[in-house]
């Protein structure tokens, strides 16, 4: 069954016409990194790419709150990553990327899941021990070996600092003890789910961009969307109940894009074939794209 026409009104720009494949300057760039294979728990993850840019359309390009028009800004689409799982993977991932912080201010990385936090840091950065992280997500992904459990662990392996990284919402019963001890040895901070029931996501995003960001280092940002609660995003597998809003993921992404500092967001961890039949998840996900691109736009 074909989708119904959406209606158009000049007066009402669509956000999915933001993004071209042909303005290569342009200060904001999109990319599909839709990996699948490693993930511990099966998904479809890479699905989602496409699903969310085919969503956008059902926005448009003016945030009220920020009193802006994204058209103000330079957007472009750098298409997907073809089969970005494993080591062959891993290489198409790096040629795809490196340069890519020299032609745009932003990268933003639809996933995919959660492994694609090591492939595109680690490749945007030929040294990692000035580079901040920050992530949004109920797991310390501080795992043993290469999966979507393990970026945060390779990329303090391949010379991130834990003292440059920063990680919001982390969720209780959803880590081990060895997990959480080894954040702690290597000097993670850590803003639980817990922590912010005492102080607003604004507050948190604060601590952290100043934390990862010490020294004007650049930063590399993962919002793996399971950190919300699983009644927001279905389409997150390993997603708990008492998360993060959608409210608070969508005002952490406006904040952290505002940055100078920085440079890269990712969202993962959605599977596009679970989600809910009003889409709320992979809607979720174009809304960041927008939310960042609107705190990009304030800079």
């Amino acid at each position: 069954m074909n989708e119904p026409q959406l209606p158009h009104d000049a007066k009402w720009r669509r956000a999915n016409t933001l993004f071209t494949s042909s303005n290569e300057g342009a200060e904001i760039a999109l990319l599909g990194v839709p990996a699948h294979k490693s993930s511990l728990s099966p998904t479809s993850a890479h699905l989602t790419p496409s699903k969310v840019r085919e969503l956008l359309a059902k926005y448009s390009t003016f945030s009220t709150s920020a009193a802006l028009d994204l058209d103000s800004k330079t957007f472009c689409d750098l298409g997907d990553i073809d089969s970005p799982d494993g080591e062959d993977g891993y290489e198409r991932v790096k040629q795809k990327v490196s340069g890519v912080l020299g032609k745009h201010k932003l990268l933003l990385a639809i996933g995919g899941d959660n492994s694609i936090t090591y492939s595109l840091a680690s490749n945007l950065w030929t040294d990692l021990s000035n580079v901040g992280l920050i992530t949004l997500d109920a797991h310390h992904d501080l795992r043993d070996g290469h999966s979507n459990g393990s970026p945060v662990w390779q990329l303090i392996q391949a010379g991130l600092p834990g003292k440059n990284i920063v990680q919001i919402g982390i969720a209780d019963f959803a880590n081990s003890l060895e997990y959480s001890t080894r954040a702690k040895e290597n000097g993670v901070t850590v803003i639980s789910r817990a922590a912010l029931r005492s102080q607003s996501i604004a507050q948190a995003v604060a601590k952290a961009v100043d934390i990862a960001g010490a020294g004007g280092r650049e930063i590399y940002v993962d919002l793996d969307v399971d950190v919300c609660d699983r009644s927001a995003v279905p389409a997150c597998p390993a997603s708990m109940p008492g998360g993060l809003t959608a409210d608070q993921l969508r005002e952490a992404a406006f904040l952290l894009a505002s940055d100078k500092r920085v440079r890269a967001i990712d969202i993962t961890e959605i599977d596009a074939a679970q989600d809910a039949p009003d889409q709320r998840t992979l809607r979720l996900a174009a809304l960041l794209i927008l939310e960042a691109s609107a705190g990009f736009a304030t800079r």
